[in-house]
């Protein structure tokens, strides 16, 4: 048996979880990246069902799970998001802009690997998922070097 009850002996507020934030240079915590499901459209692109078929789904999940711990000047420093921020949308794709998401949102992309991404847009620190786009089809580029 152990010595005591070693709950009984910490006090109330060590057993406070405390918010994760960066300091930044003014003093100003800084907060982590956020996921929002909200916006997804599931009439373009893939779903899930078809991401978990092609065994991109878990590597989506861990992508999105490393995100989280990163701040969104981070992320986008380490270009791990690409916010578009020239163009509201792309000239050249085969997604049209949904009607229930805001036509003045920066979209982004992340690449989960390869050309497979998830496409959506950013409001502070809270990446709204829009598309899963497996095939690059988000902002279509020519090829280079053919």
């Amino acid at each position: 048996m152990g010595k005591g009850n070693k709950f009984k002996s910490r006090s109330k507020g060590s057993l406070n979880r405390k918010s994760k934030k960066l300091e930044t240079r003014n003093k100003k915590r800084e907060p982590f990246i956020v996921l929002s499901f909200k916006d997804i459209d599931i009439n373009q692109g893939q779903d899930f069902e078809e991401w978990e078929k092609e065994k991109l789904l878990a590597l989506m999940i861990n992508k999105l799970r490393a995100i989280c711990q990163m701040t969104m000047a981070q992320a986008t420093a380490q270009q791990i998001i690409k916010p578009y921020t020239k163009v509201t949308f792309p000239p050249e794709s085969a997604f049209k802009h949904p009607k229930h998401v805001l036509p003045d949102v920066t979209w982004c992309t992340m690449h989960i690997q390869g050309k497979e991404c998830i496409i959506g847009h950013i409001e502070d620190n809270i990446f709204h998922i829009v598309f899963l786009d497996k095939d690059h089809e988000f902002w279509i580029t020519k090829r280079k070097n053919i």
